[in-house]
């Protein structure tokens, strides 16, 4: 199943890894950002990647923060989706590219790690020196008091909610929605949204959401983590969205290199010291 989000690639060429793994291996202080791409081994598809991609393969469109706070209906097309999705999400297991990496911290082999992902992987297997840059989606917040609670729980509340909303879309002996499945138009409409529990405020995964600020601190952090590092290496990240984009764009104005694993095209290939359109599993086996 896992592979099913994988983009299609070249084989490795070994020479072209060598040089990169020598490049790489010359910055003592690095900095790691990883995107989606890093999580489609662990059977969770990132956004844009041709023919697999969630965006380029459905007719989903991202949900913006502000329609998100002004409109229900809004509200219950993005909870009615993550309450058929949470099963699968929940359930996926960090894979190779996630325990490299932690290996790696252990190992004092990078500066820092910046994910733009908000699947909990990387603390899953084990990795500490971390910034979420966009939030997790294990836990829900309120909007209005920031009361927290689990993901989990709140799914529980959902189902208490909405009985029987599931046996429309989830045919029986199927676990949960395919990621990838569009809800029909108008499938929302009814859809109970539980509300905060301490002050009965809207509530929302703890997440950054498409026109949603980013948290300050976590901004701060990444700012002073560029200005540590000597070299950046991107990976599994097209770095379509501005503030990871910012983040190596800050390096490279300090003349740092940029190194990038991704499959298709990224926003900062003119960037890049060098790059490789290669898998992350493939690539990290051999460094």
């Amino acid at each position: 199943m896992a592979r099913k989000y994988v983009p299609h690639t070249t084989e490795l060429c070994e020479n072209s890894l060598k040089k990169f793994k020598s490049l790489v291996g010359t910055v003592d202080k690095l900095l790691i950002i990883t995107g989606a791409g890093i999580s489609t081994e662990s059977g969770i598809p990132d956004y844009r990647s041709k023919d697999v991609g969630l965006y380029t393969k459905t007719a989903l469109e991202p949900i913006y923060f502000q329609d998100f706070m002004k409109s229900k209906k809004c509200r219950q097309r993005y909870w009615s989706r993550s309450y058929l999705n949470w099963p699968r999400f929940a359930q996926a297991l960090p894979n190779f590219n996630h325990y490299a990496l932690s290996k790696w911290e252990a190992a004092n082999k990078f500066h820092w790690l910046i994910t733009q992902n908000v699947d909990g992987l990387h603390l899953k297997a084990g990795s500490k020196m971390i910034t979420e840059l966009h939030g997790n989606a294990l836990q829900v917040k309120c909007t209005s008091c920031e009361y927290i609670e689990t993901r989990q729980t709140y799914q529980d509340r959902l189902n208490y909610a909405n009985p029987g909303f599931k046996e429309q879309f989830v045919s029986p002996g199927q676990q949960e929605l395919d990621a990838d499945t569009a809800l029909p138009l108008g499938s929302e409409q009814g859809f109970k949204i539980p509300e905060c529990l301490n002050c009965g405020g809207l509530m929302k995964t703890d997440v950054t959401l498409f026109g949603e600020n980013l948290n300050t601190d976590k901004i701060k952090v990444c700012g002073k983590k560029v200005n540590e590092c000597n070299g950046v290496l991107t990976l599994g990240t097209s770095l379509e969205v501005l503030s990871g984009y910012q983040i190596v764009n800050h390096a490279h104005m300090q003349n740092k290199p940029i190194f990038i694993v991704n499959i298709g095209p990224t926003r900062a290939d003119q960037m890049a010291t060098m790059k490789l359109d290669y898998r992350i599993s493939d690539v990290l086996k051999e460094m």
